[in-house]
């Protein structure tokens, strides 16, 4: 699990008129936390805003699932070939 995975309510909900008053401090503690900052206007959630080292980690994992996702549907539809082969070929390749 990703550290600071979940939105804590009582500090990561900001207005963005707050967010543009304290922006330096509130970047601080994203980052210190490690989680996302949920900007709204008039009372609704318009925007999350994150660090750039969680947006990586978050990005690594979605690009991964994406990548399982893909090998399944392919193996499903035969596409895929058999590990021996594969591990001989990695092994020929050597």
């Amino acid at each position: 699990m990703m550290r600071g995975d979940m939105i804590d309510i009582s500090q990561d909900i900001h207005s963005l008129t707050t967010f543009k008053r304290e922006t330096a401090a509130l970047i601080k503690r994203m980052k210190k936390s490690g989680r996302p900052l949920v900007l709204t206007v008039k009372g609704r959630a318009e925007a999350v805003v994150m660090d750039a080292a969680s947006y990586r980690r978050l990005w690594d994992r979605v690009d991964a699932t994406e990548g399982v996702r893909r090998g399944l549907i392919q193996a499903t539809k035969g596409m895929g070939r058999p590990l021996g082969e594969v591990l001989d070929a990695i092994e020929k390749n050597r």
